[in-house]
């Protein structure tokens, strides 16, 4: 089954928490501190493999997490990190975040690697709290959650060339003579249900792709057939090789047809219809097609495109249409994209929940809420008073304190943090 475009749910793996320990030594507070480090989560890495043609592994599941870090250990023992997710994807895959709509990645290299959701730090043990004046503390942090939300895979073949026509006009046909393609062909009026891919070699060490693009018929820029789904796939072609049948057996004029096809690549991306274009007439070998070779050449030469009769029935005209193509790709530099630039200096980052935090008042009740919030609760032993002095220093560093204050806060006045309910006293 061929899968081009999936949605998926990626999570980093949660980072461990901290350890609150203590030594058991002769002349140490308590002991001494003595609790490791959390592991950082493991990061959920898309890595291109050469080998896959399809995003068929992403249809059935779609909720992919990495390996959590180990919680610390006592004798300040780190714990061990999650091990990374690896999920391979077909050269050609565009990674976009489902939510804003936007290209985070453009994966075409081999063995290429994007890190798509970071896994969370681990918490720190209660070795790092000590001070001089707080020598044995009895808290620890707890791990970061890992970065997590949708993506969206989209596969946009890597093909030098891209046959477009109507169906049944011989495309499927001609990928097969001219390449080591392979694909199902049969004489029906239905369009080929799949992209094929091929490789025409030249000569030694010499060779092109080229892709048979299904599904182009009338309206499919707007859906109609399965031109929108695949209309993606020659937007990295350098070339398009138009296929028209010059018999009219369908009961179409192939001029109509080219210029409808030419019409629907308009409609679907203006730049996509500026690539340039070799106009081929298959069918040749029939009679009927003697109507159409000087209009079609006419057609060509106004638009000055180079123009092939051939016949992908008797192989009549295929080898100098491939080297055509040859000498044609030598002319044409890289396309430009048709998608979003992507930033490669950047390293992607879901939002960033870390300063996500609300200070509201609602039915006479303050209430602070947000992740930050949420680690520092379950970081206090609030049966300790350093820890306790510790909670209050960090609502004031992150400006709690101040927020509150503004809303209007008064003395002995009920503030819910996270859900756990505290009076206030400044």
């Amino acid at each position: 089954m061929f899968v081009d475009k999936v949605k998926v749910f990626v999570q980093g793996g949660k980072g461990g928490n901290g350890a609150v320990a203590f030594r058991r030594e002769k002349y140490e507070p308590s002991g001494g501190p003595a609790g490791g480090d959390g592991g950082r989560g493991g990061s959920v890495i898309l890595i291109v493999d050469e080998g896959l043609k399809t995003l068929m592994d992403f249809k059935y599941k779609k909720h992919f997490k990495a390996q959590s870090g180990e919680d610390g250990k006592s004798k300040t023992k780190f714990g061990k990190k999650g091990e990374d997710l690896i999920l391979r994807v077909p050269p050609g895959t565009i990674v976009k975040d489902a939510e804003k709509d936007i290209v985070i990645a453009d994966l075409k290299d081999k063995n290429q690697e994007f890190v798509v959701a970071k896994g969370g730090k681990g918490g720190y043990g209660n070795t790092r709290f000590a001070t001089s004046t707080r020598q044995a503390p009895r808290f620890a942090k707890p791990g970061e959650k890992g970065q997590e939300g949708w993506i969206i895979l989209e596969l946009k073949l890597i093909a030098d060339v891209g046959l477009i026509g109507f169906p049944n006009v011989g495309k499927s046909t001609l990928l097969s003579i001219i390449s080591d393609a392979r694909p199902k062909i049969a004489n029906y009026h239905f369009t080929t249900l799949t992209p094929n891919l091929g490789v025409v070699k030249i000569g030694e060490g010499e060779s092109f792709v080229a892709a048979d693009i299904p599904g182009l018929i009338e309206g499919a820029h707007q859906g109609v057939g399965l031109g929108h789904e695949f209309l993606r796939h020659i937007e990295r072609t350098r070339l398009l090789v138009h296929v028209v049948d010059i018999s009219g057996q369908e009961g179409r004029n192939p001029i109509d047809d080219f210029y409808k096809i030419n019409e629907e690549l308009t409609k679907y991306s203006s730049k996509l219809a500026e690539r340039p274009q070799i106009l081929v007439g298959n069918k040749k070998d029939l009679v009927s097609s003697e109507e159409y070779l000087e209009p079609l050449k006419k057609t060509a030469e106004g638009l000055e495109y180079p123009v092939y009769f051939i016949s992908a029935a008797t192989k009549e005209g295929i080898e100098k249409l491939k080297y055509g193509i040859w000498d044609k790709l030598h002319t044409i530099e890289e396309p430009e994209q048709l998608f979003d630039e992507v930033d490669e200096r950047k390293v992607y980052e879901f939002e960033n929940k870390e300063e996500d935090i609300i200070v509201r008042k609602e039915d006479d009740i303050f209430i602070v809420e947000g992740y930050s919030m949420e680690r520092l609760v379950d970081s206090t032993n609030f049966q300790d008073i350093d820890s306790l002095r510790h909670f209050q220093e960090m609502l004031r560093k992150k400006g709690v304190i101040d927020r509150l204050k503004e809303l209007g806060i008064n003395e002995e006045e009920i503030v819910s943090i996270c859900g756990m309910e505290f009076e206030f006293f400044d």
